[in-house]
């Protein structure tokens, strides 16, 4: 049973996402009863994976901090603490929409791409675990990544409830070419968000004289004032939802990114 640094959580909305996400609050959480062998727990495989339909939506504000989703996980390593939970949340939604399992070899971080794969290296034992990244968290600062309960018992961390890791991202051959699918139809393209309601409709005007609509521009605020986001769509074919983006990239807008409504 975990005694250090234990996880008490309760869930609050991820500002303008809809999403739940998990912060610090009355309640305790842990490991299960039973025992878990590390050595029956089944190392994932990586494997390319469309982005999330949820949980990607960039930025977002959770007690008064704004985060910054990247737009990709190429390059990303960075050395930190790890923490973990367990009872509390199994079974509950993560930010991706998909529900905590806390037996799976998963992990929750702030910034990643929902899925990201990744490599956890537990930098005083130099054990290496594997973990798909679907969820968001850990909201205290001095942590870097949140781990299941199944990933802190391979990384035999559990008792000690934090470990200092290298936490680096897994990413597949980008030279494929290969332009994500969207995760479900129907869904927007996102090409640019701005503080600046001129510089949106410069974008949206732009995009419009491509050939490229029907343009949407949405309206919202984060800690520092409303954001203006051009989008294009709504969007129904997943073929068509994939030529678009190509298309602005090609136009030079810059990486756009799916949004679902």
């Amino acid at each position: 049973m975990r005694t250090a640094l234990p996880l008490i959580a309760v869930a609050v909305l991820l500002a303008g996402c809809g999403r739940e996400v998990r912060m610090p609050g009355p309640e305790v959480d842990g490991a299960p009863d039973d025992q878990l062998d590390p050595a029956l727990i089944e190392t994932p495989q990586p494997r390319p994976e469309p982005p999330s339909a949820y949980g990607n939506h960039s930025p977002y504000e959770v007690f008064g901090q704004t985060y910054h989703v990247r737009s990709t996980a190429e390059g990303y390593a960075e050395r930190g603490i790890a923490s973990w939970y367990g009872t509390k949340f199994h079974g509950r939604p993560t930010s991706s929409g998909e529900p905590y399992d806390m037996y799976r070899m998963t992990a929750a971080h702030r910034s990643l791409p929902l899925p990201t794969w990744a490599e956890v290296t537990r930098l005083d034992t130099g054990k290496t675990i594997i973990v798909r990244i679907n969820d968001r968290g850990p909201f205290h600062p001095d942590r870097i990544i949140d781990l299941s309960w199944a990933a802190a018992v391979k990384l035999d961390m559990v008792d000690k409830g934090t470990a200092p890791v290298k936490v680096r991202a897994i990413t597949f051959d980008e030279d494929q070419g290969v332009t994500p699918r969207p995760a479900r139809v129907p869904v927007f393209v996102q090409v640019g968000a701005f503080s600046d309601q001129d510089r949106a409709r410069g974008m949206a005007e732009r995009l419009e004289n491509a050939g490229l609509g029907p343009i949407h521009t949405e309206t919202a605020r984060n800690a520092g004032g409303p954001i203006w986001r051009v989008r294009v769509g709504p969007i129904d074919q997943v073929e068509r939802a994939r030529s678009l983006i190509e298309r602005v990239t090609e136009l030079g807008f810059g990486p756009a990114q799916y949004v679902y409504p």
